[in-house]
């Protein structure tokens, strides 16, 4: 094992145990709200995949996020299942709703890329609403306390909420780790630096890209199934564009094409505008101004400029 293999291993296992440390010391209030930025950020692993490490522009994750919260939620109210097998069916729809997506989108490339997945997500919006009866719209439905038990824990449970959302974190972490020392992470950032050059190398380009679509909207459907799951509410806002602009802004803030980047950029955003709020009703003004400055001083993101600037060795 090389030094900077250590290193790696080292820092990024050394964060999951501050995590899983801070559910035994956090007040009630950052405990909740940890439990949900670790939720959201494998949402933005998910995306940072995708956008980071093949340079694919997405504008419609929020199809992928739908997918896998009214996969789960769906499967419990109208399909009569456990908790396991509606996040089960979450994931799978995600999954299956990626490859479908992917092996049309990716017919186009560029800003035309970018359209087709927002119009895909604004499609997959338009139908969450229009079967109403069923998904309840805007005003949602929710999950009850007594579904909301897994291998006979109640995640409900402030404590069984927390580590059931670091468990989804840690996997959807490690596992992009897993990806970026195997040969398929090298191929996709190979093919994000000079798509021309990996397919002269051989490489089957569209095949690789479909299959970082189909794996980054399986994160972002475990994150979505997990979200209703653990917090209980499944609604139309979270297939709404906004949620297709979250994971970009909070990838873009960390730092795109690193592994922690997905993380920092959460937690960045999340009391960004949680500390904004409690100063003034005109909080998006103070984190606009906030965002602003941070994209013109540290243009690589959060980790981006720790990475260029002090540790080279960031995956």
């Amino acid at each position: 094992m090389t030094s900077e293999v250590r290193k790696i291993l080292g820092l990024h296992g050394g964060v999951l145990a501050i995590l899983l440390v801070l559910q035994f010391v956090l007040p009630a209030y950052h405990h909740g709200n940890l439990a949900r930025i670790m939720v959201l950020a494998t949402y933005a692993i998910g995306y940072n995949l995708l956008f980071g490490y093949t340079g694919l522009l997405s504008l419609g994750h929020a199809l992928f996020f739908a997918a896998g919260l009214y996969g789960m939620g769906l499967g419990m109210t109208q399909l009569g299942l456990s908790a396991g097998g509606a996040l089960l069916l979450g994931v799978l729809a995600g999954a299956t709703v990626g490859a479908v997506i992917g092996a049309l989108a990716l017919r186009t490339e560029g800003v035309a890329f970018m359209i087709v997945t927002l119009m895909f997500a604004q499609a997959g919006y338009l139908t969450v609403l229009y079967f109403g009866a069923y998904t309840r719209g805007d005003e949602g439905f929710v999950i009850q306390q007594a579904d909301r038990m897994l291998l006979g824990f109640d995640l409900s449970d402030p404590s069984n909420r927390y580590f059931a959302a670091f468990a989804v974190f840690a996997v959807a972490f490690l596992a992009l780790l897993a990806v970026l020392r195997s040969r398929f992470g090298r191929v996709l950032i190979a093919i994000r630096e000079n798509e021309e050059r990996a397919m002269m190398l051989g490489y089957d380009v569209m095949r690789y890209k479909l299959m970082a679509v189909v794996l980054s909207a399986t994160l972002s459907a475990l994150s979505g199934a997990a979200y209703g799951l653990l917090f209980g509410y499944v609604g139309a806002s979270f297939a709404s564009v906004q949620y297709s602009i979250f994971p970009l802004l909070w990838v873009l803030l960390g730092g795109a094409g690193t592994a922690l980047g997905p993380l920092v950029g959460t937690v960045f955003m999340f009391y960004l505008i949680d500390l904004s709020s409690g100063i003034t009703t005109a909080y998006m003004l103070i984190a606009g101004v906030v965002l602003v400055c941070l994209t013109l001083f540290a243009p690589q993101g959060l980790m981006g400029e720790i990475r260029n600037r002090f540790w080279r060795w960031l995956p």
